[in-house]
């Protein structure tokens, strides 16, 4: 559901039943032990990894777990996969393009999956570089709103890299460069400001208006898709109004 600026989209709250819940807190053992082995073990010097672990503790993932993967990302226990990166780019129904991020230890049979939900779901795979450069990376911290005003939240995060405050209902959103999330995450928290979220997206600026009935049919795509435990995460450029978001996760 990425791709726009509504935060409070599907994609956050997928993981309502077990089964979605336990392919969601793999997706994130996964990110954990990636984390661990390109920045190293320790959260005080892995901005990455310290945001993984935040990210895991919050969606409930046992702590035994969560420093399983941490040490056999770091090589302090035996049995880390040899994971690796690889994103997809094509379109969806009525046009919709969209980024498949993947971390697998086995390509081919991430790219057999891919290919598969795409082909069943009315979604063309490209080459690469036929969408991608429709989007673009950035940082997303997500607060409540409570009582903080629009002027509160800029206050606490200028000078840390924030480049956006978006209202979102409930919530503000807090854009940045990927990179510059650890210290606007930081300088929230230092103003005692709590942090719903955060995390790196794909956005893009081309956004594609959809009605209910195909939006139901790309995320139908984005579904089958993440039904495969090599897919970590799918970005897409539609466009949702308030009324097909509702309507959608009703």
């Amino acid at each position: 559901m990425s791709g726009h600026s509504k935060w409070a989209t599907t994609k956050h709250k997928k993981a309502a039943n077990d089964a979605k819940r336990s392919k969601e807190w793999a997706k994130m053992i996964k990110n954990i032990e990636v984390a661990a082995r390109t920045g190293g073990g320790d959260p005080a010097g892995n901005p990455t990894l310290d945001d993984m672990i935040k990210k895991a503790k919050k969606a409930s993932v046992p702590n035994d777990n969560i420093e399983r993967a941490r040490k056999r990302g770091a090589g302090e226990e035996a049995g880390g996969a040899n994971w690796e990166n690889v994103t997809y780019e094509g379109y969806g129904p009525n046009g919709v393009a969209m980024l498949i991020e993947c971390l697998t230890d086995n390509r081919n049979r991430a790219a057999a999956e891919v290919r598969t939900a795409m082909n069943k779901n009315n979604g063309n795979l490209g080459e690469s570089g036929s969408v991608a450069y429709m989007f673009k990376r950035v940082g997303y911290v997500v607060i409540p709103k409570g009582e903080l005003t629009e002027d509160d939240v800029l206050m606490a995060v200028l000078d840390a890299g924030a480049e956006e405050v978006t209202d979102q209902g409930e919530f503000f959103e807090i854009t940045s460069a990927a990179s510059d999330v650890p210290a606007v995450r930081a300088a929230l928290e230092g103003e005692g400001i709590e942090v719903e979220d955060s995390g790196q997206d794909f956005r893009s600026d081309v956004l594609v208006p959809l009605e209910l009935d195909d939006a139901k049919k790309v995320q139908r795509l984005i579904d089958a898709l993440e039904d495969s435990d090599d897919v970590q995460d799918v970005y897409t450029n539609m466009d949702l109004s308030d009324e097909v978001l509702a309507a959608l996760e009703a």
